[in-house]
């Protein structure tokens, strides 16, 4: 089973939200998830709400992240080192 850290869609129309989610890499995009890591809504300002200790633990665990969840958790961990 190959497992991967991505978006799972939710909000209505033209008010995305987003639920950062490890899941089975042949899973629907808003389908059936193993955890939900965290959250993002690109309409506010700020960085996403991720829970790093949990991603981390899945990426040791050999999870790939998508390209736009990568970007999210180094956009997070700069943030946080910032202050």
């Amino acid at each position: 089973m190959a497992v991967h850290i991505r978006l799972a869609r939710g909000g209505a129309k033209k008010t995305p939200f987003y639920r950062v989610v490890v899941t089975d890499s042949r899973s629907p995009r808003g389908g059936r998830f193993l955890e939900s890591v965290g959250i993002f809504n690109p309409l506010k300002e700020g960085p996403a709400q991720l829970d790093l200790a949990r991603i981390a633990y899945w990426q040791s665990v050999g999870a790939q992240a998508s390209d736009t969840v990568a970007r999210l958790v180094a956009a997070n961990k700069k943030a946080a080192a910032a202050g």
